[in-house]
C-alpha cells in the first residue's frame, strides 16, 4: 500500500499499531462437496516442505468464513486497488490474484492490474507456491501495500499468472499475506512484517491473532500491539525453536488428565502455529490411538465421526507448553456438521519429525481458544484464553 506522504507517515506510523479483522463461513470442501466434488484428504503440512487496527484508535475487523478461513482487506497500488487476503502464520509469501491470470480461479475473483497503479515496478522473477490445498504461479513485483492505513511502499507483492486449483476457485480470498519468518519465503522475498519492521512502522514488532468461536464474528489480527479486550488473563510464552515457521516446544500431551507420553518417550514435540491451517493436525504415528481415546470411527470421507449426543462425554486433550497447560475441551474440536453428525477435527500429518521429535500443528482448532501473539523482536510465542 502505498503512501504519498512518507515523511509524515514514518512520523505517526511509527507510534501505529494495526487491528485488521477477519472474515469466517461453510467450508471450501463442503461447498465443492455439494457441486458433486470430493477433495481428497490433503496434509496441511505439504506446505512447509520447500518448492480493526489500532493505529492511534483505527479499528478494522477480519472476517470468519465457515469457521475455516480467516481474512481481512488489504490494499495495493496508487491509487489503491483492495483484497481479501488470507492471513497465514505458515508461510511467508505475499501474493494477490492478478490479470496475468487468466484460469477460473482467477477471474472470478479481483485482480490486480498493475497498470492501473503509478507506483509499480515490475520485475522478470518468477515463483511457484504450494500450498497444503493448492498452488499458484506468478512472477513478483514491488508496489505501495496499504493495511488499515498503514503505508507500506516498495513491498514485493507476488502477482498470479496460473491457479489451477479447486480450491482457489471456491475460495473467498484473493490472496495469501504470509507471516512466517524469511528464511522460508521463495527467493527470499522480504515478507510484509519485515518490511514493516524496517522501516519502523510499528510500535512493537508483533502481531496478534483473534479467532472468533465457531460461527461467531468478531475475528481480528492486530499488528504493533495486543489487543488486551480480546483475551483474559496473562500472556504465556514461548520460544521459537526454529526460525522459520512459527515453531515451538511442546513437553507433555494429555487425555483427560492422563499423561500420554507421546512427546516425553522423545524428549518433546515440535509445533507449528498456523493460521493458514483450519483444523488440529496430530502426528500420524499417534492418530489411530487418539482416535480410539475419543472413541471416533472413520466414515466414506476418511473423517473421523462421533455421535452427536456424545460429545459432551468425550477427553479433554491437553498440551503442556512451556510449563503452562493448555486444554481443549470436545466443543474446541469437533465440529457439528449440517447433516447431524458431528466430525473430530483433527487429521493427521505425515510431515517427518524434526530433531526426531513429532510435529503437530496448531491450527484454528486450538487458536480459537488461545489468543495467540507472534513477538518478532524476542522471537516467541504466547497464548492467552481468548474471550
Amino acid at each position: 500500500m502505498k503512501c504519498l506522504i512518507v515523511l509524515m507517515a514514518c512520523l505517526i506510523l511509527s507510534e501505529a499499531a494495526i487491528k485488521v479483522p477477519l472474515i469466517k463461513g461453510k467450508s471450501i470442501r463442503e461447498r465443492l462437496r455439494e457441486k458433486g466434488i470430493n477433495l481428497p484428504y490433503t496434509d496441511p503440512a505439504l506446505k512447509y516442505q520447500s518448492p480493526e487496527v489500532l493505529a492511534t484508535s483505527t479499528i478494522t475487523p477480519m472476517t470468519n468464513y465457515a469457521d475455516t478461513y480467516y481474512y481481512g482487506v488489504i490494499s495495493v497500488g496508487t491509487p489503491p486497488q483492495s483484497f481479501q487476503v488470507l492471513f497465514d502464520t505458515g508461510s511467508s509469501n505475499f501474493w494477490v490474484d492478478s490479470v496475468y491470470c487468466s484460469t477460473q480461479a482467477c477471474t472470478s475473483h479481483p485482480q490486480f492490474n498493475p497498470q492501473h497503479s503509478s507506483t509499480y515496478q515490475n520485475t522478470s522473477q518468477t515463483f511457484y507456491l504450494g500450498y497444503g490445498f493448492g498452488s499458484i504461479s506468478g512472477i513478483f513485483g514491488y508496489d505501495t501495500v496499504t493495511l488499515s492505513g498503514i503505508q507500506i511502499p516498495n513491498q514485493v507483492i507476488g502477482l498470479s499468472t496460473n491457479e489451477p486449483s479447486q480450491t482457489f476457485l471456491m475460495a473467498p480470498f484473493d490472496g495469501i499475506l504470509g507471516l512466517a519468518y524469511r528464511s522460508i519465503s521463495i527467493v527470499n522475498a522480504m515478507p510484509l512484517m519485515d518490511n514493516m519492521m524496517q522501516q519502523g512502522l510499528l510500535q512493537q514488532n508483533l502481531f496478534g491473532f483473534y479467532l472468533s468461536p465457531y460461527g461467531q464474528s468478531g475475528s481480528e489480527v492486530s499488528f504493533g500491539a495486543v489487543d488486551t479486550n480480546m483475551y483474559q488473563g496473562q500472556i504465556n510464552w514461548t520460544p521459537v525453536t526454529a526460525e522459520t515457521y512459527w515453531q515451538i516446544g511442546i513437553q507433555e500431551f494429555q487425555i483427560s488428565g492422563q499423561q500420554t507420553g507421546w512427546c516425553s518417550q522423545y524428549g518433546g514435540c515440535q509445533a507449528i502455529v498456523d493460521t493458514g491451517t483450519p483444523s488440529l493436525t496430530a502426528p500420524s504415528s499417534v492418530m489411530s490411538s487418539l482416535m480410539q481415546y475419543i472413541g471416533a470411527q472413520q466414515n466414506s470421507y476418511g473423517e473421523y465421526a462421533v455421535d452427536c449426543s456424545q460429545v459432551g462425554k468425550l477427553p479433554t486433550l491437553t498440551f503442556t507448553i512451556s510449563g503452562s497447560t493448555f486444554p481443549l475441551a470436545p466443543s474446541a474440536y469437533i465440529q457439528e456438521r449440517q447433516s447431524g453428525y458431528c466430525i473430530v477435527d483433527i487429521y493427521p500429518t505425515y510431515l517427518p519429525a524434526q530433531n526426531n521429535q513429532p510435529l503437530w500443528i496448531f491450527g484454528d482448532v486450538f487458536l480459537r481458544v488461545y489468543y495467540s501473539v507472534y513477538d518478532r523482536e524476542n522471537n516467541q510465542v504466547g497464548f492467552a484464553q481468548a474471550v
